[in-house]
């Protein structure tokens, strides 16, 4: 099991588990511009015996890491696969020296948010309508270092 960066041939499976996964689904073309296009965009796909496990898409701010979008394979859930990918990304920016990590989450994705929590990501902020398929509104979660894990 190992963590890669999504390379354009990755593409057409993390879309088939998208379109799996969630309502409103980023299209292809969403993943070729994120991969291809975007300086600020990264996806990293976990792995198994070259099975797509889940993934999760990061924007790098330059300042803080921004989590776009996260999915594990419905049959993998539970057994720690979203927390891997969640905590490379912790790693990521811990690595850059960032102080902070940000995203957006439904207000009815009970098991995300408690996973977020898990990793100290706080509600900041409402974010009205924001989704496209239901209008349902978005909980902004930020994660700021705390001062211990600085001062290691």
């Amino acid at each position: 099991m190992f963590i890669t960066k999504a390379l354009l041939e990755d593409i057409p499976s993390i879309y088939r588990m998208e379109k799996d996964i969630f309502p409103f689904a980023w299209q292809e073309e969403d993943f070729v511009y994120e991969i291809s296009e975007n300086p600020f965009s990264s996806i990293y796909i976990l792995e198994n015996d070259k099975e797509l496990i889940g993934y999760i898409g990061v924007w790098d701010l330059l300042d803080q890491i921004q989590i776009t979008t996260i999915a594990v394979k419905e049959e993998y859930r539970k057994l720690g696969y979203a927390s891997k990918l969640l905590q490379y990304c912790i790693d990521l920016s811990d690595q850059k020296g960032y102080q902070m990590m940000s995203l957006e989450v439904r207000i009815s994705n009970k098991k995300a948010i408690a996973l977020y929590q898990k990793y100290n990501f706080e509600i900041q902020a409402i974010r009205k309508a924001y989704y496209q398929d239901n209008h349902e509104d978005a909980y902004l979660m930020v994660r700021n270092k705390k001062e211990e894990e600085i001062c290691r």
